[in-house]
Parts: structure tokens; sequence; C-alpha cells
């Protein structure tokens, strides 16, 4: 359904389905679906994207996208789309990860796949915990944070530091584009989409390996209000996870 108001037209994208998600309240992961939905219409590639969606919280992400999109285990996602991307370079080929997924079990993959320089897209969402499985702690869960298995706060002489992935991947040779950025407010919105675009476009161009970081709130497993979970970002992770492009080179 489409509606006028202000001179702007609103309109569900044709790259997602007229389908209600199954995130929690105040999640952001319904944000940025639609904004790699948008991005996807917007270059006229819908009919030949495919996703790859590993296990966590989208690992329902077919049942979201009106394009293809192909399971992979924990952690492989970067794997798969080595895979697919090189036996049809013709396709537009993203992984939708978790931190979770892309940054413990998944760490050699994605650093691999990034030094190899694959010319794939890839959408990390980081709300530093694992969201699906009740709110472990994750590798970019930060000092102090209480989680499941930190009850009292990550301590970093026992669980050790948050890993910055864009920084990590920053030193490779194969990366390209590497940019942080958010959901919690419409101005990050607006940039997070920005970046989501670019990553796209280095893939059509075949320039090579790109990621695009997302801080994203988990107020069910952080236990805030969605209200709170969008100022935690702002106040709190942000700090340690600053906003901007890490790298370009594209």
């Amino acid at each position: 359904m489409n509606s006028l108001k202000n001179g702007f037209k609103y309109s569900r994208p044709e790259s997602l389905k007229p389908s209600r998600h199954l995130y929690c309240a105040g999640c952001g992961h319904g944000i940025i679906h639609r904004l790699i939905a948008e991005v996807i219409d917007e270059f006229g590639v819908r009919e030949k994207t495919i996703g790859i969606a590993p296990v966590g919280c989208a690992v329902f992400a077919y049942d979201y996208f009106n394009f293809d999109v192909t399971e992979a285990p924990h952690g492989r996602p970067p794997a798969v789309a080595t895979g697919i991307k090189r036996v049809s370079p013709d396709k537009i080929v993203f992984t939708y990860q978790g931190d979770g997924d892309l940054a413990a079990i998944g760490t050699g993959e994605i650093i691999h796949a990034a030094n190899r320089g694959e010319n794939i897209t890839v959408i990390f969402v980081n709300n530093a915990n694992y969201g699906m499985t009740g709110g472990q702690m994750a590798p970019t869960t930060i000092i102090g944070q209480k989680t499941l298995t930190t009850p009292n706060g990550r301590n970093p002489h026992n669980e050790g530091y948050p890993i910055k992935v864009c920084e990590l991947l920053s030193v490779l040779s194969g990366t390209k584009y590497l940019a942080r950025t958010a959901v919690n407010k419409p101005a990050h919105v607006t940039q997070a989409k920005a970046a989501i675009r670019k990553a796209f476009q280095n893939q059509i161009e075949n320039k090579g390996f790109s990621l695009v970081e997302i801080l994203s709130m988990c107020p069910v497993d952080w236990q805030m209000t969605p209200h709170d979970a969008c100022n935690w970002v702002e106040n709190v992770l942000m700090k340690e996870f600053p906003l901007g492009v890490v790298k370009d080179i594209s």
C-alpha cells in the first residue's frame, strides 16, 4: 500500500514480502531488512540477488526477503557466499550475520573471505550479545556488560576484550570497504542505508569485499525498554564501537 504525505511516497519495497516478522519489539533487524530491500530495489537487482542467512536471529530471513535466500551452518555464510559468487559471478550475493555468528564461530570464515577479497557484501549486525539463544556474552559484548554468562559484567581478565571487526579486517589487503553504522535513530538509519548502498555498489562494480557493521538494539536480552535500548546504543555501545567509515579504497 502506498501513501502520500508531505510530498513523500511510502510503500513496502518489492524486495520485502508482505509478512509479519518474528523479531522482538524494539529489535533493529526489521529496520535493517527494509534498508537492504530498498537498496536492492533501487539498483534493480532483485531477480539476481541471493542472500545467505546463518543460525541466529536472522535464521528465518527467507520468510521476509522477496528473493532467493539460502541457509548456512553457524558461522559459515562467507564460505557459502564465496561458492555461490564464484559459480555465478553475475549474481549479487550478500551475507546477513550477527556478532555471535560472524565474530565467534565464524571468525576464521570472515577473515579468510575478506583476505581473499571475495566480491561479496557482508551485513554484520552487532547487538553485543547472542540474541536468539537468550543473551549470552558475544565477542562484541563490552567490558562491564552483564549477560546471561557474565552476570557480574564482562571482565577482560577472564573473558578478554571486545572484538572490533571492522578494525580487525582493515589491515587485510583484500578488504575494500568497511563501515560501522547504527539504527537507533533516524539520522543513523539514513547513514546506514548509504553504507549498505555503497557496499552493494562495490559488488555490482566488481570492486571486491565490503562489510557494513550495524549497531542494533536488543532490548529483551538487554532487559531494557526499546527507548532505553536506543539510548544505550548512543551513549554506551557507540563509545566502544565508533561510527564511521573505517576503510574505503574502492
